[in-house]
């Protein structure tokens, strides 16, 4: 079953581990006890209110955030003021604009916490002396990579090849519990479509479940 918030939220009445972000690099790369301390040494771990944004288009992108528990989502504001959603990073996901990140150049998109989150973060300047200490954290990092270039690729095949119902669809499976802390407006900006078409396929799918 996955986790509602309120488990996910809750390093902000107790007290927040190092044990998920552990077991998030042991999935890929086995570490030294040293080695395990000085990277728990370059991470930076904040708590963050709803609504707050922690990256804004333009600035310079120094972070790139773990997301012990909670929401956070990236997006883009084009010249009319139309938002589209990039991605959700929900609890063990990693979340920054890599590009933006890797060439220390300004972001082109806004990441702003959705729920209260609890975050880890390393800098750009530490992930460069983690890399040369711990070189097997190259590899670490580029599974991850790799991983978020084959997920972006298979939504853009999915927004271009689907129809919205079952974009929808998937979305809900993808993110079961999150619908209720995202509104209409940020699910269709991540679905490709408008409020209003959302509105009708819930309606629809709502009509469904009755009959």
């Amino acid at each position: 079953m996955t986790p509602g918030f309120s488990q996910r939220l809750i390093c902000f009445t107790s007290k927040m581990t190092n044990d998920l972000i552990l077991s998030n690099v042991a999935k890929h790369i086995t570490l030294e006890k040293s080695e395990v301390n000085y990277f728990i040494s370059l991470l930076v771990s904040k708590k963050i209110p709803r609504k707050t944004v922690l990256l804004k288009e333009g600035y310079v992108c120094n972070y790139l955030n773990y997301v012990h528990s909670g929401v956070l989502r990236a997006y883009h504001i084009d010249k009319e003021g139309k938002e589209s959603t990039i991605m959700f990073a929900v609890s063990d996901w990693w979340v920054t604009d890599m590009y933006c990140f890797l060439n220390h150049k300004p972001a082109m998109v806004y990441i702003e916490a959705i729920t209260d989150s609890c975050i880890f973060q390393i800098t750009r300047g530490n992930l460069k002396k983690l890399f040369f200490n711990v070189p097997k954290f190259e590899r670490f990092f580029r599974i991850l990579m790799q991983n978020a270039y084959t997920r972006e690729q298979l939504r853009i095949i999915e927004n271009l090849s689907l129809p919205a119902e079952e974009r929808y669809e998937n979305f809900l499976k993808k993110y079961p519990y999150m619908a209720e802390a995202l509104t209409q407006k940020q699910i269709a900006s991540y679905l490709g479509i408008t409020p209003e078409f959302l509105s009708v396929i819930r309606k629809q799918k709502k009509g469904k479940r009755i009959s």
